[in-house]
């Protein structure tokens, strides 16, 4: 009786979460969906009646959830209702919460960073701080993520947040009155010198394309006759704003993106719905490696007009649309339901999720399967490994004693105990530079906190060492190892002094920040960027951004 009870149910499960897609089925699929819908559940039940240990059934199905999206793509994850203000985060760029970022470092909890004009930042709470316990609960065995959910809540409730102020040993107890914490799409706009337009856009949630077109329009009215626009480190968001912005520089009625999916009834191609704004101002567009989605349907669609120079390194490469769907008791699923496709016809999709390996890993598409296509005026680009710069700019990785400083907290450290000591800072924020004396200062800084460091060469050793241990050959060649040892540890001594100018714009980058926030560090990273200073130069020349647009 309860095997046909089961039956029963999983038929109507079926029904229920299938609905219209089912009759799309052929009768050996829907066999095979009810047959292994019936084989889970019955393994859900024995687990839980009879597995030795005490088993939490949400945890365990949302496991097998997780695990079964896993196999699929990245982007196909299954949202519990604990979850949905991420989901509100993604779509709306907005949270109700305190506006700052924490940070777990030795078992503790800090504030790493606070937003500007937003409750932690009116209360006094500055990077640094420990954070002890919120509403009287005690956070020192909770995660991040239990944590966050502690520090958000509804707009206009209060949180009571004990912490330990930087530079100080007594704890303190201060309220904090939530609010709506939005986050700006566009994070800095600005026109230099030589009439160039510049907008950083970091974001793709409701209301970008608005913000865009309000930051453009102002840049015009100030004199902008060149633009560039920043979509380096844009992980993409919701492709209607993507489309929109696009739209305010090529004609009415043309294509911009088409979505192909499973369900043809679904496909979809979109078009620019209003007059451009500006058809000929001169643009350039610059992107990175973590340019993705609908930073790639921009870029791939003003490229493919031939409307913009594409300038720096390849996209990501992510030619997926996802929908986010309900499911039952309030949870939702984010499902990968089409690719999507730039004016030309091409797809920017990198990694072939759909064929994978005997170990199961999906691979990028081999250069010898990529497709030609044609822009507008009859240029060539290629598919499927994200969008390829008309202009490749080198890709610039931190040295390995940069990147140590920034692991170790050392940039962060002594970024707080400058704020300490200073109370201003008297110089602007782009000629803001920290002197030799400064410098010197943070190098005995880092002999009381006994820095170091491992290089990826001094890695190599340790791995050539251990090999040739194995292979015996250590005895023949230790006296040439140690000599190499030797030679590095010299080096790494003048690292500080040979990477000097790059420490210094991190250093001066973190401290700006606690004195003028995110839109102060990133005007003041703005006068160190190579990758601008070459947009601008290219712009600087119609001629040279004409020949490469033919």
């Amino acid at each position: 009786m309860l095997r046909t009870l089961s039956k029963k149910l999983t038929t109507i499960i079926l029904i229920l979460v299938f609905g219209f897609t089912m009759k799309a089925q052929t009768p050996d699929k829907t066999f095979e969906i009810l047959k292994n819908l019936e084989i889970m559940g019955a393994t859900y039940k024995q687990v839980y009646l009879f597995y030795v240990n005490e088993t939490n059934p949400g945890a365990l199905m949302k496991t097998a959830i997780d695990a079964m999206l896993q196999s699929l793509d990245p982007y196909t994850v299954y949202i519990p209702e604990a979850n949905i203000e991420d989901v509100r985060m993604l779509k709306e760029g907005q949270y109700e919460g305190i506006g700052s970022i924490i940070m777990q470092r030795d078992k503790k909890t800090y504030i790493a960073e606070v937003y500007e004009h937003f409750p932690a930042q009116k209360a006094g709470l500055k990077p640094g701080d420990q954070i002890l316990a919120i509403n009287g609960t005690d956070i020192a065995q909770k995660n991040i993520e239990e944590i966050s959910h502690l520090l958000k809540g509804q707009v206009n409730t209060t949180l009571t947040i004990n912490i330990i102020p930087l530079g100080e040993k007594e704890p303190k107890e201060m309220s904090i009155q939530r609010e709506a914490i939005h986050f700006d799409n566009v994070t800095y706009s600005t026109l230099f010198e030589n009439q160039t337009g510049y907008i950083r856009l970091d974001g793709f949630t409701e209301g970008a394309a608005k913000e865009f077109k309000e930051s453009f329009l102002k840049l015009k009215e100030q004199g902008a006759d060149k633009l560039v626009i920043d979509l380096r480190n844009n992980g993409g968001g919701l492709m209607n704003e993507a489309i929109s912005i696009v739209a305010l520089f090529i004609d009415k009625g043309l294509p911009v993106v088409s979505m192909k999916g499973k369900q043809q009834e679904n496909d979809q191609t979109f078009l620019t719905e209003n007059d451009p704004l500006d058809k000929n101002i001169p643009i350039v567009v610059l992107i990175n490696r973590s340019s993705a989605s609908a930073s790639e349907i921009l870029a791939g669609a003003l490229q493919d007009y031939d409307r913009a120079v594409i300038m720096g390194q390849r996209s990501f490469g992510k030619g997926l649309v996802q929908n986010i769907v309900p499911l039952n008791y309030h949870a939702q699923l984010k499902i990968t339901t089409a690719k999507y496709y730039v004016p030309s016809g091409r797809c920017v999709q990198a990694i072939d999720y759909g064929n994978r390996d005997k170990q199961g890993i999906a691979h990028k598409l081999p250069d010898s399967l990529r497709t030609a296509y044609k822009t507008q005026n009859g240029r060539t680009v290629y598919d499927g490994d994200g969008i390829e710069p008309d202009v490749e700019l080198a890709t610039k990785n931190l040295s390995d004693i940069a990147t140590s400083l920034l692991e170790s907290y050392n940039i962060f450290d002594f970024a707080n105990d400058y704020a300490l000591k200073h109370k201003t800072i008297s110089q602007q924020i782009k000629t803001f530079n920290l002197s030799d004396s400064d410098f010197d200062a943070f190098c005995q800084y880092l002999k009381i906190k006994n820095f170091d460091y491992r290089t990826d060469i001094e890695k190599s050793i340790e791995t050539l060492s251990k090999c040739a241990k194995d292979d015996g050959y250590y005895d023949d060649l230790q006296k040439e190892i140690g000599q190499l040892k030797n030679k590095l540890t010299q080096r790494k001594g003048q690292d500080l002094q040979i990477h000097k100018d790059e420490i210094l714009m991190l250093l001066n980058t973190e401290i700006i920040n606690r004195y003028y926030y995110e839109k102060g560090a990133i005007e003041y990273s703005l006068t160190k960027d190579t990758d601008l200073q070459e947009a601008q130069k290219l712009l600087s020349d119609l001629e040279k951004v004409n020949k490469l647009l033919r």
